[in-house]
């Protein structure tokens, strides 16, 4: 028998990656876990539209549960499935999944459980930032040079300030290497030739066209 307080409604989520597969067991699931109503879907837990869970997670409310057969049916990643959590806690619902018991925001294990899990993503998002700052330093002392792609070459560059400096109109030079005359604007003749300006800081203005 389920038994449940009347003001508590309880969804069941069900999902399978192609239109092959069967949702029969994991129905079954559900509905033996007391689910009321079953929100089910084929598509791929990769694509962040997966219409029938935004359905779900609209029509939750405070005291409601929703349930899965696994944490996988969910969620793609441990970022996605906190991210999940987060909606639900501010909604005021709670989370159950049948086999991964431990994954249960309805008693005070499982969400021990599960702040634990925030703690150790925010713990690994942390190492990655740091190992992506240093991987940056090390590349900067070996003097790679990060960011995007130059939009003209060295060449290209000298070329444009000497024409904006002669007093051709900004748009006609960018036309030329197919830049906006912004780009042309800000060139200056230490980005050039990476040298302080032994020719003088160009002025910006020169040139401008209307």
């Amino acid at each position: 028998m389920c038994e449940m307080e009347s003001n508590m409604a309880v969804y069941g989520y069900a999902r399978v990656s192609t239109e092959g597969q069967s949702l029969t067991a994991q129905l079954a699931e559900l509905k033996a876990a007391c689910c009321q109503k079953i929100f089910q879907e084929k598509v791929s837990g990769a694509r962040s539209d997966r219409k029938q869970l935004t359905r779900l997670m609209a029509v939750l409310a405070k005291g409601d549960i929703l349930v899965v057969t696994r944490l996988d049916r969910l969620a793609r990643s441990t970022r996605d499935l906190l991210n999940l959590l987060g909606t639900l806690a501010e909604k005021g619902a709670g989370f159950k999944s049948l086999r991964d018991t431990w994954a249960d925001t309805t008693t005070a294990h499982g969400r021990l459980m599960l702040t634990v899990l925030g703690g150790l993503a925010e713990f690994e998002r942390e190492l990655i930032r740091t190992r992506t700052g240093e991987g940056r330093s090390r590349a900067k002392a070996r003097g790679v040079i990060l960011g995007r792609k130059p939009k003209l070459t060295s060449h290209q560059r000298k070329e444009a300030i000497a024409r904006r400096e002669a007093g051709e109109v900004l748009t006609d030079i960018a036309r030329t290497y197919n830049v906006s005359h912004s780009t042309i604007s800000r060139l200056s003749w230490s980005q050039a030739d990476g040298s302080p300006a032994a020719r003088g800081r160009s002025s910006s203005g020169g040139g401008r066209g209307s």
